[in-house]
């Protein structure tokens, strides 16, 4: 019955971004390209596609080599404007997953800003010490502002777009005819095999183009790290698989988690709190309390990558909840052959735009 109501809310919805699309496709809105290698990693839908250990991956995959800069909006930072995100910030501050990056990549510059285009211009102006060879705009499919020089859209394999609708019907931001404007296509958090016949089936639902290239990722978890660093968990947990596990999540989808968390406990009892979630002392003590009721003469609480962030903030933080609380890293993993092809991609993407950057300003040094 509320889908009855939902769908001309939908067909609004659809109706102003198409419009705002075609706006930007006939240059009535000005979309700014910038002399730097950009790239744009993002969804088409609402809900995780793993942005953020994609776009690890291609800080990892680049920094050896070039001088890289990430730019997310910050997603639920208390702050304004353009900031630098430093080791020590706060998700509060800057948001948990710029910072999460920061943390595992401190030589590289990350970045925050609600509006990109003044972001990229702070990140490339004489002002910053580091001027980037590339930026990674994260989650910025749909932010038109700027042009990217290469944009990659990420399809969660597990909850795919064929037969999905709009917001608030559906998932969709925009509609799938937008996934035109992607240079390359992943599908992530699939299974460690795609056959080639479903290879050919995802391509054909979103209608891969002759200039697009498709790719297929899978998470990989690492193993438990202390939150805070002070306590140590032995190899019991993944050998004798007798620890209880109190699942913490504020994620968009923990599934894949449960399930990987499966092979190693049998007792495992979950809180999920929305994506993003900013923990409250109360909710450290709604958890605390749900910990004590777990009956078990081994247990840990376990949360996310991105969650430990937003933790660390918490001044409601007790001794008891610090040296239980273990995060569980995770990273992205092409399937079968796919990750030369892909780096060489990126890296050539990269290289060759550098070096015409490099040129451009070589000429216009020789005029002046």
């Amino acid at each position: 019955m509320i889908k009855i109501f939902l769908y001309p809310l939908s067909w609004l919805y659809g109706f102003v971004v198409s419009l705002r699309n075609r706006a930007y496709d006939l240059q009535i809105l000005k979309s700014t390209e910038f002399d730097v290698p950009v790239i744009s990693i993002g969804n088409i839908t609402v809900g995780g596609t793993g942005k953020t250990p994609h776009a690890e991956y291609l800080v990892k995959l680049l920094k050896e080599k070039y001088e890289v800069a990430t730019l997310s909006r910050g997603y639920k930072r208390k702050t304004k404007g353009f900031r630098l995100v430093e080791v020590d910030s706060t998700a509060i501050e800057v948001g948990d997953e710029p910072l999460q990056i920061k943390n595992k990549y401190p030589e590289v510059t990350v970045s925050v800003c609600e509006n990109r285009v003044e972001g990229v211009a702070k990140l490339l102006s004489a002002d910053n010490e580091k001027s980037p060879d590339v930026v990674l705009l994260d989650d910025a499919f749909q932010h038109r502002r700027i042009t990217p020089g290469l944009n990659i859209l990420l399809i969660d394999y597990n909850r795919q777009i064929k037969e999905d609708h709009l917001l608030p019907l559906g998932r969709l931001r925009e509609s799938v005819h937008q996934m035109r404007r992607a240079n390359i296509i992943i599908f992530t958090k699939c299974p460690d095999e795609v056959t080639p016949i479903m290879r050919r089936i995802l391509g054909n639902d979103v209608g891969l183009l002759p200039y697009q290239n498709l790719y297929f990722t899978k998470l990989e978890y690492g193993k438990l790290i202390p939150v805070f660093g002070a306590q140590t968990l032995d190899g019991s947990f993944y050998n004798e698989k007798n620890y209880a596990v109190l699942l913490v999540t504020g994620i968009a989808s923990p599934l894949l988690m449960q399930k990987y968390l499966r092979q190693y406990s049998k007792n495992i009892e979950t809180m999920t709190f929305p994506d993003h979630y900013n923990y409250s002392v109360q909710d450290i003590q709604e958890i605390m309390d749900k910990f004590a009721t777990v009956k078990a003469e081994k247990k840990i609480i376990i949360t996310t990558e991105k969650d430990a962030m937003r933790f660390k903030d918490n001044q409601g933080i007790t001794d008891e909840f610090n040296t239980a609380l273990y995060y569980l890293p995770v990273q992205v993993n092409f399937l079968e052959e796919e990750k030369k092809s892909f780096n060489q991609k990126i890296l050539n993407y990269v290289g060759e735009n550098k070096s015409n950057r490099e040129l451009h300003k070589r000429k216009n040094s020789g005029k002046s």
